[in-house]
């Protein structure tokens, strides 16, 4: 679907016309298609790996309005793969360290702030205006919601995800096409599939998937090429591989059928089962945890718990814990006969979350003397052992 989106007295400056000269020189974009992008309006949910590339190069590309949503503050772990921030903004609001930047690129656009999590309660009255949605999140209810957010509106959808060394990019547009809960219904179950705040990501990643979701917004919004609308690209940097599926639009989808379900915004951390964010306070709740200045008290104590490692070998060369046994999360389940129910337990990994589910795994198996480190190792490090680093 080409975006009617141009005001016939919108005009390009002295300046300007020099600015895109190279875009000019394209048939495809040219003087017409410059100034369509000059009247587009493009919103981009998160200004993190994603949407740091994204956010750069529309704004390079002569996008008039760009709207960034974050809630967060740059740090230390974000400068590996956020290259829209540096080291003069740690601290900073994402999205006022991110304007600041696009100002930089092209201080002829128009940039707004929403310094606040994209949910429920805020998504449409933010969303509206704009000519399409950028999917710059990290967690599955964001994604539901930012779909939902766009079929409800009828505006297209640039879909992303990265995670190690793999990322996808789509174009969902339920008008003529399938949206992103056509594809997946359901989400998956809580904690099967790990953040990059767990798992990692190779820092170029974001980069390559970002880039193509830019390219995929000005094709979009000019009505040129072949988008990735009905595909979705599969995108492997160790092999550096890319495929292709084909994406079918599900007749009885709950958000985009004839007849939909879901008419209005619900609760979507209820419906995956999980925040929507990464902040996780890596606790297993208060009757099960035990913190870092605690566990000490206990490590010195005439009987001391049991530690239970649950990261992963190559983790163990960052940080580790005296006389802790090593059982990765996903070894667990099949290792559970050696352990014994009477032992004291504290099970901890990086920062919480997947000890937790580790403590959630073992109190279900039958195991009642266990406690799980609330903020991790990390937490160890902060609080108990400053000559440790964090990760």
């Amino acid at each position: 679907m080409a975006l009617t989106i141009m005001d016939k007295t919108t005009e390009l400056t002295h300046e300007e016309i020099k600015r895109y000269s190279r875009h000019l020189l394209i048939p495809e974009v040219g003087l017409e298609g410059q100034k369509k992008l000059k009247d587009s309006s493009v919103l981009i949910i998160g200004t993190g790996g994603l949407g740091s590339p994204v956010a750069m190069y529309l704004a390079a590309a002569g996008i008039g309005h760009l709207g960034l949503v974050d809630y967060d503050v740059v740090d230390y772990s974000n400068l590996q793969r956020q290259v829209i921030h540096g080291s003069s903004t740690l601290g900073v609001l994402k999205v006022d360290s991110a304007k600041q930047r696009l100002l930089d690129i092209n201080p002829d656009i128009k940039i707004s702030t929403y310094n606040e999590l994209f949910n429920s309660a805020n998504a449409m009255e933010i969303a509206k205006g704009y000519d399409l949605i950028i999917d710059g999140t990290d967690n599955f209810p964001t994604r539901y919601l930012v779909n939902d957010v766009c079929v409800m509106l009828g505006i297209p959808n640039v879909y992303g995800s990265i995670f190690r060394f793999d990322g996808q990019v789509s174009v969902f547009d339920a008008v003529d096409g399938p949206c992103y809960r056509c594809i997946f219904p359901e989400p998956p179950p809580p904690g099967l599939v790990p953040s990059c705040a767990e798992g990692g990501v190779l820092g170029v990643l974001p980069g390559t998937v970002g880039t193509l979701q830019a390219t995929e917004a000005i094709k979009v919004l000019l009505g040129i090429g072949t988008t990735m609308k009905g595909k979705m690209l599969l995108y492997n940097a160790l092999d550096m591989s890319f495929d292709f599926i084909k994406l079918r639009k599900n007749p009885n989808c709950k958000v985009c059928s004839p007849n939909p379900e879901v008419t209005e915004l619900i609760d979507y951390e209820a419906f995956c089962g999980m925040p929507m964010h990464d902040h996780d306070s890596g606790s297993a709740g208060a009757e099960w945890d035990i913190t870092a200045a605690e566990l000490a008290e206990r490590l010195n104590s005439d009987q001391p718990p049991v530690l239970i490692d649950v990261r992963e070998p190559h983790e163990l060369r960052i940080s580790a814990l005296e006389g802790a046994r090593l059982i990765p999360l996903g070894e667990l389940a099949g290792n559970l006969s050696e352990l014994d129910s009477a032992d004291e337990m504290v099970l901890f990994c990086k920062s919480g979350p997947r000890s937790a589910r580790a403590l959630e795994l073992l109190v279900g198996a039958g195991f009642r003397k266990v406690k799980n480190l609330k903020g991790g190792i990390n937490a160890w490090a902060e609080e108990v052992d400053e000559t440790m680093p964090v990760y």
